[in-house]
């Protein structure tokens, strides 16, 4: 039964011969397991070709995908976090700040500026999961409502695009104030009968679900985005019950009335493109 036995010339203990693929080219799909070159992911807005995972992007990342090239004009861009509280847990929130602002490139949780969507001018807001989570502390709180109100002086439609993990824990009450702050501001706009649109992305939890981001005039989500106040973990274990499938996902919010669409990152540009132009 030789067909049995390996052939010893077949072999081969030379590993010089072994493909050395260079470090950060591939992502595997959390959503199918397939393996993607980082390339086509950009060219596909980070989103896997196979499955349709969306994958987390950053504020930067969204510019290009959503604003016409080069139109995009930052505000409020020095704005920094203080350390109000003095707070400390495994080390000073000061500290943290200054160590995410040197890692991520970034002042705080929220790029803000004006840009042109097809060329229909747009005031823009969009958060950033990597800064501290996303977390919506005085700064974020400041940079929507400075925003809402350069939309309001100059009728300007808004887009908030939103990815946080809730209020920033250390700034306390003065973190949990910003949501009334960017409702009230919210609220202003409407009267004024200047549209809101509201994207949620993966995750939208906490505070800011529970202020700006449900608060649009059209709520749209990416797919298989989270949405919720609490998480599913904590609200199983509150209710001691098996949540239903796809519990807090953006198909599962949109079939119980919460949101009023879901749609690709391909789409989305084109989406809004026609939502400014129904709302014009």
């Amino acid at each position: 039964m030789s067909w049995f036995k390996r052939a010893k010339q077949n072999i081969s203990t030379d590993t010089s011969k072994a493909i050395d693929l260079p470090d950060g080219l591939w992502e595997k799909c959390p959503g199918c397991s397939e393996i993607l070159h980082k390339k086509q992911l950009d060219l596909s807005m980070w989103t896997c070709p196979k499955c349709n995972y969306h994958f987390r992007i950053g504020s930067s990342q969204y510019v290009e995908v959503l604003l016409d090239k080069e139109t995009f004009k930052e505000t409020e861009k020095k704005m920094r976090s203080a350390d109000p509280l003095e707070f400390a847990d495994t080390k000073k929130y000061s500290d943290r700040v200054k160590e995410t602002i040197k890692k991520t490139g970034l002042n705080d949780a929220i790029l803000t500026g004006t840009g042109k969507i097809d060329g229909k001018d747009v005031a823009f807001g969009c958060m950033d999961f990597k800064f501290i989570g996303g977390s919506m502390g005085s700064v974020v709180g400041e940079k929507i409502a400075r925003l809402a109100d350069r939309a309001y002086k100059h009728k300007l439609p808004l887009i908030i695009i939103a990815a946080s993990g809730g209020a920033r824990m250390m700034e306390g009450a003065y973190s949990l104030m910003q949501m009334a702050k960017t409702s009230g501001r919210l609220a202003k706009l409407a009267e004024a009968n200047i549209p809101y649109i509201s994207i949620l992305t993966d995750p939208t939890t906490g505070g800011i679900t529970a202020s700006f981001a449900m608060l649009g005039d059209v709520n749209i989500a990416e797919p298989q985005a989270l949405i919720g106040f609490a998480g599913p973990r904590i609200i199983k274990q509150t209710i001691g019950r098996d949540l239903p499938e796809g519990f807090q996902k953006s198909e599962f919010i949109l079939e119980h009335g919460f949101i009023d669409m879901v749609v690709s990152r391909k789409d989305l540009k084109s989406q809004i493109s026609h939502l400014l132009n129904y709302f014009s």
